[in-house]
């Protein structure tokens, strides 16, 4: 399995852990939803649900594939997704915590782009 099928398997395996996580939950009030887009690479897992009269989705994790590293654009997740990456094997070269700044992220252990 080439790189950018292996990572677009993981990604999918790790946000449906949490998904089912959540889903078992007796006290969840909102939908727990997953968007994966493989065409453009962008995956998501986010809540759905109503404030009154307003109708809300709050995103837990946003993550997508570029240039054969994970962009970690929103991670809500207690323990982070890159945690989670990191135990499944990724090198942190191939991780960019993308929700931080460019010009930040040189003082990280990870990828800057």
């Amino acid at each position: 399995m080439d790189k950018l099928e292996k990572y677009r398997t993981l990604l999918k395996k790790i946000l449906n852990e949490y998904h089912q996580w959540v889903s078992g939950s007796s006290n969840l009030t909102d939908e727990s939803c997953l968007v994966f887009d493989e065409t453009h690479d962008h995956y998501l897992w986010l809540f759905m649900g109503w404030e009154g009269k307003k109708k809300v989705k709050n995103i837990q994790v946003h993550v997508c594939i570029k240039d054969q590293k994970i962009w970690i654009e929103e991670d809500w997740t207690e323990a982070g997704i890159t945690t989670d990456l990191l135990r499944q094997g990724v090198p942190n070269s191939d991780i960019v915590l993308a929700f931080h700044p460019p010009e930040e992220r040189k003082f990280t252990e990870f990828a800057t782009a």
